[in-house]
């Protein structure tokens, strides 16, 4: 009987080593795997690659994993915002290492490697220092850059539900980099609000089919989540901000 389900997040992710390349999923905080980063900060591995489109936010999630000093480099795409006070003071301290890449190249890069597809063509970056020592080609009157795939030991992912072999739907734009990563990653690790029983998610609506994942974690439903409606946000710390009814938003922010 085929049974991807885990006991815990600790459990999930006990078998990751130092040094791994480590995909996290997530557009900032939509679709972050908290639960398993913070397995995973109290696994405690070190001189890890992290490839994330963001550097992390306020204190929590990747932010947090960062700080542990457990990170080498970071391959994202979007490592500076108002909240990435994280990541600014590693890189300005040269604690961390950077391999910035274009978000529409990042996401091809991974999406290759699951793909099966040995490099591309890409025109970002053309001309710019992110070309530098890359092949170019002229390609019907048009400059491009040569890119490869971006592939990694583990990805840690979250999605909305899982059946026991692992198929996956997602919370709207939650999904986002979760189906590529998925794909690219020698062992896919997913939390997942719950787990269904088999035949309980139609087929026709499987973003990512079991065969891309390894490991499913049930953490269950997010505090600002409830029934699947939004009814909560975030201090600017990026800790979590709702009523305690868990029943109206509240957009008051910390300072």
């Amino acid at each position: 009987m085929i049974d991807k389900t885990m006991t815990s997040a600790e459990a999930a992710v006990a078998d990751i080593p130092d040094g791994a390349t480590v995909m996290i999923g997530g557009f900032g905080r939509a679709g972050q795997p908290i639960e398993l980063i913070d397995a995973l900060i109290a696994r405690g591995a070190s001189n890890l690659t992290i490839i994330n489109n963001n550097a992390g936010n306020g204190g929590t999630g990747l932010a947090a994993l960062l700080a542990t000093g457990g990170v080498r480099k970071i391959i994202c795409s979007f490592p500076r915002q108002s909240d990435s006070w994280v990541f600014d003071g590693l890189y300005r301290d040269g604690k961390i290492e950077l391999e910035l890449v274009p978000q529409g190249n990042l996401a091809e890069r991974i999406r290759a490697a699951g793909a099966g597809i040995g490099a591309f063509f890409s025109p970002t970056g053309y001309g710019t220092q992110l070309a530098s020592g890359k092949e170019t080609r002229s390609i019907e009157g048009r400059d491009y850059v040569l890119e490869y795939p971006i592939r990694a030991d583990f990805a840690l992912i979250g999605a909305l539900k899982a059946d026991r072999w692992g198929n996956l739907v997602y919370r709207k734009t939650a999904r986002n980099f979760g189906p590529i990563m998925a794909s690219a990653a020698t062992t896919t690790i997913v939390q997942v609000d719950e787990v269904v029983a088999l035949g309980a998610i139609d087929p026709e609506v499987v973003v990512t089919p079991g065969i891309f994942v390894d490991r499913v974690v049930a953490v269950g439903e997010r505090p600002w989540i409830e029934g699947g409606t939004f009814v909560g946000g975030v201090t600017i710390e990026g800790m979590p901000l709702f009523d305690t009814s868990r029943t109206a938003f509240s957009s008051t922010k910390e300072a």
